[in-house]
């Protein structure tokens, strides 16, 4: 069993890890997409501020995570794991047709699909964290959107009388100030929820390491009041690790697809995606980067001309929104009955 949960949370790493490369683009598609970086150095950057966000800033939503939405006498090693597999299938899934969805609700979807499976709707704690969750999906991207439309409608005020072009070199270096805040909100936020997923499995196994002795040891964890350093520096180095290795057809469709972009509209777009994303994570909310993102670059667009947003690419994004929970708890219910099956638990 000690083998099987150490196999469940090198699972929930790897998770994290292409967390980073599914959602890299987050980070980096508008300052790509405005061509202030070329792709590797953006990527670069963003992974460099994704996990200096383990230096700072609470673990509210690693909390809430591993003991906010699920009851902790349904966790066992079967259910985490077979959560871990349904998120990371909705996630490869959608890369690879370049669809931004979220790797938040895929993780919490796919916990919430496997628990289901196990125990029924008794399994789920019906309560503050799921409504803050679920009115998170509607309100991140409006909020992203409302904060990015305000910064440029101010941004265009002041500028009104300059030229684009001088305008362009003054938001270049801006927008890397800009970049560097959202990809440190987006390891703020996102790293924390495999952490919780973590907390929670070591809380739940915790009787076959109580009584080990040496490293295995510093795996026991009697609650899920703190998250062991080593978890929180390693989910933060996996998450940057992908976000390094880039994720470029999500690249592509945030960066260029949903509407065009100059550095001014870069600027805007990432600063407020990166406030709505910070606010969310000093409340312990494990709200959605890439809804609250793509939000902000609708914003933006929107700002010029309606017709300047391509809604056909953005409706397809806000579908794949809508069926990410969804898919990813049927997808983890089926690999929970699977594993039930064949592994003990």
């Amino acid at each position: 069993m000690i083998t099987y949960v150490l196999l469940v949370i090198v699972i929930a790493f790897v998770f994290d890890f292409i967390n980073g490369f599914h959602d890299s683009a987050n980070s980096i598609a508008t300052i790509v997409g405005t061509r202030v970086l070329s792709p590797f150095a953006a990527v670069a950057w963003a992974a460099t501020f994704n996990f200096s966000a383990a230096f700072f800033g609470s673990t509210a939503v690693a909390k809430a995570v591993s003991s906010g939405y699920v009851m902790q006498s349904i966790v066992d090693a079967n259910v985490m794991c077979a959560a871990l597999l349904g998120a990371i299938a909705w996630n490869l899934i959608t890369w690879y047709y370049g669809i931004p969805s979220s790797s938040s609700h895929a993780l919490i979807g796919g916990f919430a699909g496997a628990a289901m499976a196990k125990g029924g709707f008794a399994a789920l704690m019906w309560g503050p964290k799921w409504i803050e969750t679920l009115l998170a999906i509607a309100i991140s991207p409006s909020l992203g959107l409302i904060v990015a439309l305000v910064l440029m409608v101010v941004m265009l005020n002041l500028f009104q009388r300059v030229r684009p072009a001088l305008i362009d070199r003054f938001f270049r270096p801006g927008q890397m100030f800009s970049s560097a805040m959202l990809s440190f909100a987006h390891g703020q936020n996102d790293a924390q929820k495999t952490m919780g997923i973590i907390v929670a499995l070591l809380v739940a196994e915790q009787e076959h390491f109580k009584a080990e002795t040496g490293l295995l040891h510093h795996l026991y964890l009697a609650d899920a009041s703190s998250v062991p350093k080593w978890v929180a520096l390693t989910a933060y180095s996996c998450i940057s690790l992908g976000t390094l290795l880039g994720g470029w057809r999500i690249v592509h469709t945030m960066g260029s697809r949903i509407t065009r972009l100059r550095p001014v509209s870069g600027f805007c777009a990432e600063t407020g995606g990166a406030l709505v994303i910070m606010f969310a994570s000093k409340l312990g909310v494990p709200v959605s980067t890439t809804h609250t993102i793509t939000g902000s670059i609708v914003g933006v667009g929107a700002t010029h001309r309606l017709s300047g947003v391509r809604w056909g690419v953005a409706s397809r994004i806000v579908w794949a929104w809508i069926v990410t929970i969804p898919a990813a708890g049927a997808m983890a219910a089926i690999s929970y009955l699977i594993l039930n099956r064949f592994v003990a638990s």
